[in-house]
């Protein structure tokens, strides 16, 4: 392999691995606020307990957030000088104002979080909760304003061929960051959900009923009810914003090769890019059209317009598959889940079971949706003005390949660990053992 493809596998491994923490931390600080101030208003135990536990498993996955995001933003100058030196007027501002106004934010408040419960006033605790929920979530409007400028950029104008910013307005609120903003929120409060609800109900399958067991698992599956009907509403609109501003990931993702009305919504296909058509198609007639048009004569870009231009349509048609499909499943688990809490108030075994098969579904979801929107939009890295070979600097392949492997045996090591650590803790049942009891939790 050359280094050009070398370099782009290094740099999906890296942010592969670091997008799994961030995918956690955003919803998960807003799960801790919401078990303190239903401990704060009901003096409650049991909200109490899933707080001790959950905070952790946050405190864990901040961790490797951060030291994965370092060892990534180092490839900027490595493997891809070219970024910055054409669109650093840009993304260096960006980037800053992330480090600036939440990466600071969160990094402040999180030692009060864990390990003020006892030593500042209450309302302290449940302000830097607060705060830290508010970082991650603005940590991640940041990064998802750049990377939608990358996708829509605007605001701009080139000089010498490097990008000057000309309204940061448009920069900051490019035609596809609010639907990436809102896409990718949804997507950090299902794989939240699914953790929650999957690692309580593993708990509870083991014998550990704990009235806090039960409030974070009731927790999980309400708030898979509530966001993976709405998240199919948003990725529904995040795909229409895609067909318009980037109609050939379209075309790949559908796996739709002539401009046509009457495209079919295809279940299943083996894309061939040599002969340029699929092989074993199993789909709904009209169905694209339908979703995409909402007229079954609509008509959907075809990838024979884009010859030579267009990524690799394998990859993105089924990345696009498994993240919808893991969607659908989502979508049956969290409704089910609610129907048996409402009306019998307790999950069945079975679906318990499920719940545990579906701890981290939402790690796959993102990946995968991942992958479909940035492999889609190959061969451009900040489409229509900088390609990846572009930016690409003069790192021979070995030394890629060298730390290309270095990082994929160390990134396992380190999953398999971060996978175990959250089931010893689990088993273990609480895991501050030195909390004290609610008597002596400040009150508000």
């Amino acid at each position: 392999m050359d280094a050009l493809l070398l370099a782009r596998i290094q740099f999906a491994a890296n942010i592969s691995f670091h997008i799994l923490f961030p995918a956690i931390t955003i919803a998960l600080g807003w799960v801790l606020l919401f078990f303190k101030l239903r401990f704060n208003a009901t003096r409650d135990e049991k909200w109490m307990d899933a707080y001790r536990f959950w905070v952790k498993v946050f405190a864990l996955s901040f961790a490797l957030g951060v030291v994965s995001g370092i060892t990534m933003s180092f490839q900027f100058g490595t493997n891809w000088p070219g970024f910055m030196e054409r669109v650093g007027n840009i993304a260096g501002p960006l980037l800053a104002y992330e480090v600036l106004t939440a990466f600071f934010l969160e990094a402040t408040f999180v030692a009060i979080m864990l390990f003020g419960l006892h030593r500042v006033p209450g309302w302290l605790h449940t302000l830097s909760t607060f705060l830290v929920a508010a970082g991650t979530t603005m940590s991640a409007f940041w990064i998802r304003v750049l990377n939608s400028w990358m996708h829509t950029p605007a605001g701009f104008e080139l000089r010498d061929g490097v990008a000057h910013a000309t309204d940061w307005l448009a920069i900051i609120f490019n035609p596809s960051m609010p639907y990436r903003l809102a896409h990718m929120l949804a997507a950090s409060g299902l794989t939240v959900a699914f953790l929650l609800a999957g690692l309580s109900a593993w708990r509870w399958l083991r014998g550990d009923c704990a009235p806090g067991v039960q409030a974070a698992l009731r927790t999980g599956v309400v708030m898979a009810a509530v966001l993976a009907p709405t998240q199919l509403v948003l990725g529904d609109m995040h795909g229409l914003n895609t067909l318009e501003h980037q109609p050939v990931k379209v075309a790949a993702m559908e796996g739709n090769w002539e401009t046509r009305g009457h495209v079919p919504l295809l279940l299943f296909a083996v894309p061939d890019e040599a002969a340029r058509q699929n092989r074993f198609e199993i789909g709904i007639p009209s169905g694209a059209s339908l979703i995409l048009r909402h007229h079954a004569e609509g008509v959907v870009p075809g990838l024979n317009d884009f010859v030579g231009e267009h990524p690799p349509v394998a990859p993105v048609f089924f990345a696009f598959r498994i993240m919808v499909g893991i969607g659908v499943l989502m979508i049956v688990m969290g409704l089910a889940g609610a129907f048996f809490l409402w009306r019998r108030g307790a999950l069945p075994r079975p679906l318990l079971r499920g719940l545990v098969a579906m701890t981290f579904s939402g790690w796959v979801a993102t990946l995968a949706g991942w992958y479909t929107t940035e492999i889609g939009r190959q061969p451009w890295l900040v489409h229509g003005v900088l390609t990846t070979a572009e930016a690409a600097g003069p790192v021979p392949a070995a030394s890629i390949g060298t730390t290309l492997a270095m990082y994929l045996v160390l990134y396992a090591v380190l999953l398999a660990a971060y996978v175990a650590t959250l089931y010893r803790l689990a088993a273990r049942g609480r895991m501050l053992p030195e909390a004290a009891p609610a008597a002596r939790v400040p009150a508000e």
